[in-house]
């Protein structure tokens, strides 16, 4: 059971260091100072919305498609620019996390894969017939 049931979910991330050694990053947002804007669902509290499709709906106002993958939730919703801007930010910074997640994995895969060849190459495993 959680001991902090008053505070909102966390956002934990999986991070490997450079030394090999796996932890986990625990986030909590504190509930007076989160921005629970567009990108935040209110089908289960997660900020993975994404527009699926949007247009000018006024001067400064979009209707916008929202949908969030976690869930299944979506919506079709009015929202003012500087919040469907914020959820731009948002995706953004996601995608950010997205691409370094990607870089490492590809890193320690390739780490792995080259250990494997070395150790392959010096039992002499590998012959000029494999290529």
């Amino acid at each position: 059971m959680d001991p902090r049931p008053s505070e909102s979910p966390a956002v934990r991330r999986r991070v490997t260091l450079p030394s090999g050694r796996s932890i986990e990053v625990l986030r909590l947002e504190d509930p007076q100072t989160a921005d629970n804007g567009v990108d935040v669902c209110p089908g289960c509290g997660r900020d993975l919305v994404q527009p699926v499709d949007w247009a000018q709906a006024g001067r400064d106002e979009w209707r916008v498609d929202l949908y969030c993958p976690n869930c299944d939730w979506n919506e079709q919703a009015v929202v003012p620019t500087a919040a469907l801007e914020r959820l731009d930010q948002a995706l953004d910074a996601g995608t950010d996390v997205l691409r370094t997640d990607l870089l490492r994995l590809t890193q320690a895969n390739m780490e792995e894969y080259i250990e494997r060849f070395a150790r392959a190459l010096r039992k002499d495993h590998i012959t000029p017939m494999d290529f």
